[in-house]
């Protein structure tokens, strides 16, 4: 079979990289304008990382990279902020982002490649600029697919739904049929229940990544009276933040709550560290997730480094480069199904 290699453009921390490296793809190089993304991506991927923005890449540059003889395809994940639930209302602050699902296409445009693929929020297809790129791909020549991918039956243990698109000069991709069932997928505790106990601001001595948020005294008194799977609405009035207790706060229960070990977590996001920022207290300790404990429900390995051994961790980036990663075990499934594509027509 020809080698198929692979340019991951918006690479961030390397999920995606990640998870065709493991499916034996070559990935040639990693783009993206965060430069905190260089160490993680580097380091534990040894693939070149580029620190540009792709709305100003050289599409030539990137054409450039492919040996000839190969089959060329071009990954991407553009952040998924301007698309998502989190942020409607706030179009403003992610008004500059609106284009990258355009520099993704403006690059296929260039490069021509025998496939490319997509992963991102179901929303995207809501927005013009999908539209417009599905369109262009079928004048193109291209087969296009695209699937809504229930995570939890790949692998990855979060309630996270996403949709997946392929594109092929050869023929429509199917998606792998689901490696589990609703009966056999991952829980929260198949996968953070062996971690060494924290509290809240601890951080375990042989892995500086398995650290805790500090709560101040009114969260901690919320946390113990938490339930796993149960809402604020369970506390004592006085606990409740004013905001719950006003008309449009009583329709966001989904805040301040605890995971439960036997099913997957939430979708984990940028902020994932923080009890108040979603569905992210740990089952029974009474903290919010760790940075390590999000890294391996986002089904990183278990030794994958986000910071030079010498630098200081920070939450917030951490968290950032965390929440905004393909799942390495989604980005597998798309590996196989390209390979089993290819395969199939005997390229």
């Amino acid at each position: 079979m020809t080698s198929l290699c692979a340019v991951d453009l918006f690479c961030g921390a390397g999920g995606l990289t990640r998870g065709l490296l493991d499916e034996g793809v070559r990935v040639l190089a990693g783009y993206d304008l965060d430069p905190a993304c260089r160490y993680p991506y580097e380091h534990n991927n040894g693939v070149p990382f580029v620190e540009q923005d792709v709305s100003g890449l050289d599409p030539a540059e990137v054409a450039g990279l492919f040996p000839k003889g190969v089959i060329r395809t071009i990954a991407g994940c553009a952040p998924c902020q301007p698309y998502s639930n989190y942020s409607r209302g706030r179009k403003p602050v992610y008004e500059d982002r609106w284009h990258l699902i355009d520099a993704y296409r403006r690059i296929v445009e260039h490069v021509r490649p025998e496939l490319a693929t997509i992963e991102n929020v179901l929303q995207l297809r809501k927005h013009p600029s999908y539209a417009e790129l599905v369109k262009t791909l079928k004048e193109w020549g291209y087969h296009w697919t695209e699937f809504e991918v229930k995570c939890r039956l790949y692998g990855v243990p979060q309630t996270r739904t996403r949709l997946v698109g392929f594109a092929s000069v050869f023929g429509p991709v199917e998606l792998i049929a689901p490696t589990y069932c609703e009966e056999s997928r991952p829980t929260v505790r198949h996968i953070i229940g062996r971690l060494p106990s924290l509290a809240a601001g601890g951080v375990d001595p042989h892995d500086r990544l398995h650290v805790a948020s500090r709560l101040a005294g009114i969260n901690l008194k919320r946390i113990r009276k938490s339930q796993p799977g149960g809402t604020w609405r369970d506390w004592d009035d006085d606990l409740v933040a004013a905001c719950h207790k006003a008309k449009t706060g009583k329709t966001y229960p989904s805040v301040y709550g605890r995971m439960e070990w036997g099913k997957p977590g939430p979708t984990i996001t940028t902020q994932f560290y923080g009890f108040g920022n979603g569905r992210f207290g740990h089952p029974d300790q009474d903290r919010g997730l760790s940075l390590r404990e999000g890294a391996l429900l986002q089904t990183f390995p278990p030794t994958y480094e986000f910071v030079p051994p010498k630098e200081q961790v920070h939450f917030k980036r951490v968290g950032r480069l965390i929440g905004n990663a393909v799942p390495v075990l989604l980005a597998r499934a798309v590996a196989r199904s390209l390979k089993g594509h290819v395969e199939q027509h005997g390229a």
